[in-house]
């Protein structure tokens, strides 16, 4: 019974990190795909007018990033670009630009709405084949979503490498014209970028200014928001000092880590709770284990007096009880543990093919080979831990009293 107990315990354990490492996996690879660490979006600061809605300024656009209905952001104008770029530790800060293509054809196929974001340096996206977009290419680069492939009649993800596909954009005349761009990438659907394709600096520029035609100067030279690259070896307090330095020029910068840091950390408490509970399941196995080997040392009190007078030492008698307490830990973690990983991976082949069908990537049980040793080494620490005392009352046991014992 006392093994079982071990058993739950290591089982739960071991399934219980297996989900936070996955989900944390996703949102790291996720997060990986929006921006790099040492990236920043920036805003303009909204004015505070306490329970007012904000006042129209008349130098508004339009942001994606406002949530399900969208809104309307304080407009970055190039004079806002000039003086984000003279803030100290700024290494380049560039207008996310905001394109809106009519379609994506290839070779002749059905036309295909598309949705574009600007690629920007320091991200990784998760490539199915290919290679990152290069921003400094002068080359018009697209990553297109694997979703696309079929669609488009390209058979494999390494057929549509080097392949060029046409896009139309509507310009603010209502003319419609088309501009061609070349395959670099077939990218892996995440939440961040579900049946969105990135495109290079090249080809952004040129959809913008296609997409621009017919708007005044003025109107053409606003953006939501900029994205601002910091060196790539800037710690977090060079991160937060860059911050209060915009802020107090009247920008709101964030990271990545920022935009999502509330939900890592609720994702981060669930799975600490959960743990916890596996955690009381090994202690309580634990008081198992020292009830399991006192009632050994009772009954072969007469075996250790026997031992320590044939001339064995309290220390070695106490390495015996304490390795037979490991060996039981030893024995329940490797039960627990392989029972988490087959458990876990069948729940990763129902769960891939259902549930979680639309959010590829996500390995919901994910089992690190150095996870799964810490956790063995926890729960055999534990039942060391808990054999000391029986193995302390052995090791001190009175030689002639023992072998008198009936």
């Amino acid at each position: 019974m006392t093994v079982v107990a071990i058993v739950i315990g290591a089982f739960t354990l071991t399934l219980t990190t297996g989900v936070g490492n996955g989900i944390t996996s996703y949102i790291d690879n996720t997060t990986a795909s929006i921006g790099g660490s040492s990236t920043l979006t920036v805003t303009k600061t909204a004015d505070d007018n306490g329970d007012e809605p904000d006042r129209y300024t008349g130098t508004v656009v339009a942001s994606a990033d406002q949530g399900p209905g969208g809104g309307t952001v304080e407009a970055l104008t190039s004079s806002d670009l000039s003086k984000i770029r003279g803030v100290d530790g700024v290494v380049s800060a560039e207008p996310v630009l905001s394109i809106s293509p009519d379609y994506v054809v290839y070779d002749g196929s059905q036309k295909y709405q598309l949705k574009t974001q600007a690629y920007v340096e320091g991200t990784t996206l998760t490539l199915v084949a290919g290679e990152q977009p290069d921003p400094d290419s002068k080359t018009k680069q697209i990553a297109l979503p694997e979703s696309y492939l079929d669609p488009l009649d390209i058979n494999t993800a390494a057929d549509a490498i080097d392949e060029v596909v046409t896009i139309g954009i509507t310009d603010a005349d209502d003319k419609t014209t088309t501009i061609k761009a070349t395959v670099v990438a077939v990218v892996q659907s995440t939440l961040a970028n579900a049946d969105t394709a990135s495109v290079n600096d090249a080809l952004a520029t040129a959809l913008y200014d296609r997409q621009s035609v017919g708007l005044s100067s003025a109107d053409k030279n606003r953006y939501a928001s900029a994205t601002v690259e910091l060196d790539s070896a800037a710690t977090a307090a060079d991160v937060t000092a860059l911050k209060a330095s915009l802020s107090d020029e009247g920008y709101t910068a964030e990271t990545v880590d920022d935009q999502i840091g509330d939900f890592k950390t609720v994702i981060d408490a669930i799975v600490l709770v959960l743990n916890a509970f596996a955690v009381i399941a090994l202690l309580a196995a634990g008081f198992g284990i020292v009830n399991t080997l006192l009632m050994s040392v009772k009954e072969r009190t007469r075996e250790i007096g026997l031992m320590k007078a044939m001339g064995l030492g309290g220390g070695s008698i106490f390495t015996m009880f304490s390795m037979e307490a490991v060996f039981i830990g030893f024995l329940g973690s490797v039960v627990g543990v392989g029972a988490a990983v087959v458990v876990g991976s069948v729940v990763n082949g129902i769960l891939g093919g259902g549930l979680l069908a639309n959010l590829p990537g996500l390995t919901l049980v994910s089992f690190a080979p150095a996870t799964i040793i810490a956790i063995m080494a926890l729960v055999m620490g534990i039942a060391f831990l808990a054999g000391t005392i029986p193995a302390l009352r052995a090791a001190r046991q009175d030689p002639i009293e023992s072998l008198r014992y009936e």
